[in-house]
């Protein structure tokens, strides 16, 4: 049997360009806090236990990139917090999965450090990834790659 040809995959790869902007340690963790409430500058230093110029930096991108916006919340002294967009907001299931996976095969030995109570059902939530169309659970095994509308197959004519 002929193996299937997966080089489709790394053609304008979407996994890659999201890493390029959040897949740093620092922007992960600042995003993090910020999912859970933290805006202010001091607090993230803070919580994070960061170096202020690299906290400066990633926030500087992640307003540029448009994931947070800097609202003024003071005049005097002038000071800003962050707060996520939209955007932001839709990776909330990435760290939420990260999380999930950290705590399931890297477990803390007194158990998860963070959990995620639901607010409708009142439950500790079990967050998974599911099919809006089914609603079955997606995983490695039961999804297959192939082209997309954005996928150019003039570098690899077979397909």
């Amino acid at each position: 049997m002929a193996a299937t040809d997966l080089s489709h995959r790394f053609h304008g790869e979407s996994v890659g360009r999201a890493l390029e902007l959040v897949g740093e340690r620092w922007t992960l963790l600042i995003l993090r806090e910020a999912f859970f409430g933290v805006q202010r500058f001091g607090q993230l230093a803070r919580n994070l236990n960061i170096p202020r110029p690299t906290l400066s930096s990633r926030l500087r991108m992640l307003v540029d990139a448009g994931l947070l916006e800097r609202v003024r919340y003071s005049q005097d002294p002038e000071r800003y917090e962050y707060r996520l967009t939209d955007v932001g907001h839709e990776l909330f299931g990435a760290v939420v999965v990260l999380m999930r996976w950290g705590d399931e095969h890297l477990p803390n030995p007194n158990g998860p450090p963070i959990l995620l109570r639901h607010q409708p059902c009142g439950e500790v939530a079990d967050p998974r990834l599911i099919c809006a169309h089914c609603g079955d659970e997606i995983t490695a095994r039961n999804v297959t790659p192939e082209p997309g509308p954005g996928f150019s197959g003039e570098s690899h004519p077979s397909l």
